[in-house]
């Protein structure tokens, strides 16, 4: 068990970001074309906008929340909050955000699997990439049960000293995680799944922010004589 979980949270982060890195980098210099969200609006409205608010302002606050949770340090929080009400105010700004995310994934994951126009021009990625999401922000949720249990904020500074760990490459950060609920580690592991999957999909397109629309000139569509 040693072993394994050593494989999957000291070894197998570094491969996920490897992936991540390489593969967005050789996608973006040489298939630009395919750098898109790939929208099946035209498709199908109906329920889109709700599906898609709900999903988009969920997972951005689960995403940044994690980043601001995981990756700054102690001292830099230590002076507002303890890491106790660290940890509750994530179970209660992440359920929240958790449950908006989830509603609108598996509106969007419904959506993308039975209209017949939005399913015939949909890739098995496309299918594959929702559905993985709409499981990982379940088991992100779920997570908040063993949570509930440990509000002294010691399991967070845990699983932020393994994720700053492995950014700085230090030593042995799988045993950060060794005695973890199994939840969290299946949470952790589909997490870094994502990530090898990122430059393959159409995931990419949130590296991509329209700034040239704003100032762009106007398209002139004129009709025919």
């Amino acid at each position: 068990m040693s072993y394994l979980n050593t494989l999957l949270f000291g070894v197998y982060p570094y491969i996920a970001l490897a992936v991540l890195f390489i593969g967005t980098w050789a996608r973006y210099d040489h298939g630009q074309f395919t750098w898109k969200a790939h929208s099946s609006q035209m498709l199908s409205n109906r329920n889109m906008v709700l599906a898609s608010v709900l999903f988009h302002v969920g997972i951005l606050v689960i995403f940044f929340g994690h980043m601001v949770g995981l990756l700054a340090p102690k001292w830099a929080y230590s002076w507002l909050i303890t890491p106790g009400q660290k940890q509750l105010l994530a179970v209660v700004v992440g359920g929240i955000a958790g449950v908006m995310c989830l509603v609108g994934g598996s509106m969007l994951a419904w959506r993308r699997l039975t209209n017949p126009r939005v399913k015939a021009s949909s890739t098995m990625a496309d299918n594959l990439v929702i559905c993985i999401l709409v499981v990982q922000v379940a088991l992100g949720l779920l997570t908040i049960i063993p949570t509930l249990g440990h509000l002294d904020g010691a399991q967070m500074l845990k699983f932020s000293a393994w994720a700053q760990g492995v950014l700085t490459f230090q030593g042995g950060v799988a045993a950060h995680v060794a005695d973890a609920h199994w939840i969290f580690k299946a949470h952790i592991f589909l997490g870094l799944t994502i990530l090898v999957l990122f430059p393959f999909t159409r995931l990419v397109h949130m590296l991509s922010v329209p700034v040239e629309y704003f100032g762009r000139r106007y398209q002139v569509v004129r009709k025919r004589a």
